[in-house]
């Protein structure tokens, strides 16, 4: 198992995706989505950036390195990260063909990959891409790196000596708290925290933080696809409702045309 020596310096890495913009409606033609639109930083990646800072805010966390991989444009979402309070951003970049046959195995092969380098303390990453809602990566690299795991974390907080992460999670009986060994893996859920805006001046400041960029093709990652897509289709138009005269031809609608009853 993974382990090394926790001193009041920790460090936290943090995974921000480059997804499509939650504000615009996919859309999909000759079953492929069309992703020349708005893109930003994964909503649930933010709140796990957020997490990242206000520990840091704390004195708990000495720096924060904030990972992408994605196409050269993918560099936004960095600048976004470092406004929010990221130290430096790491670009592991690729042309749009590669980045769009990227499965959640091998994202999470890249980010252990990172680790040779960065020796993240702390691993931060939302939940799940609202593009593609896998929900795979952070429990991936916990197990490639052999590390605890804290998923849908809801509140976090660390031991005085740093050693000891307690996590409380989200589950379907109502709230779980582990206490997981530094270094460890944490996936963020809605109801962590409300993300900071980004000011004008932290912008300006962002653009003078350093960011590496890391060739996919170069990292000697296995980029090789396992799962095939047989079909790839937008959801039927909801067509519009209608009036029932009584109760009798409701129950009619449901069981004959609805099928549901």
């Amino acid at each position: 198992m993974l382990r090394r020596t926790v001193c009041n310096n920790l460090k936290a890495v943090v995974g921000v995706k480059h997804a499509i913009d939650y504000n615009i409606k996919v859309k999909v033609k000759d079953g492929k989505v069309m992703k020349d639109v708005k893109h930003s930083i994964n909503p649930f990646d933010e709140i796990a950036m957020e997490a990242a800072v206000q520990l840091k805010e704390k004195g708990i966390v000495k720096q924060i390195v904030a990972v992408t991989v994605g196409n050269e444009k993918a560099v936004d979402v960095l600048r976004v990260a470092m406004a929010m309070g990221a130290d430096e951003g790491v670009h592991v970049v690729g042309d749009q063909a590669a980045i769009d046959k990227l499965e959640t195995l091998q994202v999470a092969k890249i980010f252990t990959k990172l680790h040779e380098e960065l020796k993240g303390d702390l691993y931060f990453m939302g939940k799940q891409s609202i593009d593609d809602d896998q929900c795979h990566v952070p429990q991936m690299v916990s197990a490639l790196l052999n590390i605890p795991q804290g998923t849908f974390a809801s509140n976090i907080s660390l031991s005085d000596d740093k050693s000891t992460l307690q996590v409380t999670r989200e589950v379907d009986d109502g709230h779980q708290t582990l206490s997981l060994k530094v270094p460890a893996v944490i996936s963020c859920d809605l109801r962590l925290n409300v993300p900071r805006f980004t000011t004008l001046p932290n912008i300006m400041k962002a653009k003078k933080k350093p960011v590496a960029t890391k060739k996919l093709a170069e990292l000697g990652v296995d980029l090789s696809p396992r799962v095939e897509v047989l079909e790839l289709s937008a959801p039927a138009e909801r067509v519009g409702g209608g009036k029932v005269a009584d109760v009798d031809e409701l129950i009619n609608k449901l069981r004959n045309e609805a099928k549901v009853i």
